[in-house]
């Protein structure tokens, strides 16, 4: 009887102290009690607090939850160099970055003399933007400027000749 009673307690302290563990694309993992997985974040808390965390899904491979579900988040990108340009992903929103390490400023544009339509020069200033991330190794880029400047000088959608600017900071696990 004595035996069984211990062995109830065991594992109810078991149960009690079981947590979910993260693991991010550096190979930490980080025990944690998951409040909740957003479409971009993971908002969680460490044990024994009540502060919740947040960290992009970008950052973390996968959750094994206390109950031995396993969620995948996110495939590890890897940008060798400037021919892996189109694996580079474009974040817009910081909340996205949140445990990804910060890289360097760069810029992406493309000249009034090519006579580019909108769609067009987007395309281009773009590229060069992942380019030059890949080129560093950088698998992310914070948007931070979106801007199309036409033949007179006015910015926004115009007909004939435009010039896309594209600045970022770029960012890697």
């Amino acid at each position: 009887m004595k035996k069984s009673l211990l062995l109830l307690l065991m594992l109810i302290g078991v149960s009690a102290f079981s947590q979910d563990m993260i693991t991010k694309h550096t190979g930490e993992v980080i025990p944690a009690k998951v409040v909740r997985v957003n479409e971009y974040t993971v908002v969680y808390s460490y044990p024994n607090e009540t502060v919740e965390n947040i960290e992009s899904i970008y950052a973390i491979e996968k959750i094994v939850f206390s109950s031995g579900r396993v969620q995948q988040l996110s495939d590890k990108i890897v940008v060798n160099s400037k021919d892996d340009w189109e694996k580079v992903v474009i974040l817009e929103d910081k909340s996205y970055i949140a445990g990804l390490k910060k890289g360097k400023e760069i810029k992406g544009k493309t000249g009034f003399i090519s006579f580019h339509t909108g769609n067009t020069a987007d395309n281009k200033a773009t590229k060069k933007l992942k380019m030059e991330a890949a080129e560093g190794g950088y698998p992310f880029i914070l948007l931070t400027a979106d801007k199309d400047i036409n033949q007179s000088g006015a910015t926004g959608p115009s007909f004939g000749a435009v010039q896309a600017i594209r600045k970022g900071v770029t960012y890697k696990y």
